[in-house]
């Protein structure tokens, strides 16, 4: 009988001593993560006991946490980012808003009517430039929120091509460009969002009225199961483009021909296609810029 009390008080005994080690381990932990709380610091939870309750619970605890301060770097990431954008748009936008300041006053001085409507013309293009720079801005901070997503559906990219190209005729025509298209008959479907594509489209074919020559091609192409959309136009000064940097956001490879861009055009395209689940790659190739999109057929 005294055998077996004894065997019972010794057993009740490292109980309590278990329960009051789990009991400091657990107000120990608390009292870390208050201090956690209160400062910014890499520091993780530590415990001095391995009991598989305490272990477990310190684990998830420290995951928890390494998961928390990653959302916290990202967040302050893209606020950083996003400050940028608007500092460097910004900057941008105070070009065209002095100009208009500027014709407004010689249109409010003006007595010759011919005068009058070529302050107003230059006006009217001053504020589209306005406009488009304000959309870019909205976009590329919409294309940043891992939230955002695009509605798609089946979408024909011979169609939707050559209705993009065929918007271009007249500033092609006034540029005495001729652009050379090789878009295949044989109907080409993708799941995609006819919007964003044609965004993408223009944005790159922006982009090489803004930078490139007199020389365009423009491809579109089935192989197998992939459908591939090419751009080429040449560029006279092709090597002062880093391909590197080519999608970086606010990335002008010469920033004289640049002055009503955003530098944020193909940074759209790019974070467009990857919405689609698309690839786009950028290559230099004897003189020609060559930009090529990749989409999964349907």
């Amino acid at each position: 009988m005294y055998l077996v009390i004894g065997s019972l008080s010794i057993t009740i005994l490292i109980l309590i001593m278990i329960l009051a080690g789990y009991e400091r381990q657990v107000k120990d932990i608390c009292r870390q993560l208050r201090f956690l709380q209160a400062h910014e610091t890499n520091m993780l939870i530590t415990k001095e006991i391995n009991l598989s309750g305490i272990k477990e619970l310190t684990e998830l605890l420290n995951e928890h946490l390494q998961q928390r301060k990653k959302e916290h770097s990202n967040y302050l990431r893209k606020e950083r980012m996003i400050a940028d954008t608007y500092t460097n748009l910004s900057h941008d936008i105070r070009t065209p808003l002095t100009s208009l300041d500027g014709y407004f006053q010689l249109l409010e001085s003006a007595e010759n009517e011919e005068d009058k409507k070529r302050y107003i013309h230059i006006i009217q293009e001053r504020i589209e430039s306005l406009k488009e720079m304000l959309e870019e801005l909205f976009t590329y901070t919409k294309l940043q929120n891992e939230t955002y997503e695009v509605q798609l559906s089946r979408i024909n990219i011979n169609h939707l091509l050559k209705e993009t190209i065929f918007s271009y005729y007249d500033q092609w025509k006034e540029q005495g460009i001729i652009p050379k298209l090789e878009i295949t008959e044989e109907s080409v479907y993708i799941q995609g969002n006819a919007s964003a594509l044609r965004r993408v489209m223009q944005n790159i074919i922006k982009n090489g009225l803004d930078h490139g020559n007199k020389e365009i091609e423009i491809c579109l192409c089935k192989n197998n199961e992939t459908s591939e959309i090419i751009f080429k136009n040449y560029v006279a000064d092709v090597e002062k483009i880093d391909v590197n940097r080519i999608f970086d956001r606010f990335y002008k490879a010469d920033e004289a021909r640049s002055k009503n861009s955003t530098g944020l055009g193909l940074s759209i395209a790019k974070g467009f296609v990857e919405k689609l689940s698309g690839e786009i790659k950028v290559e230099v190739e004897q003189g020609w810029f060559k930009v090529t999109i990749r989409f999964q057929c349907v």
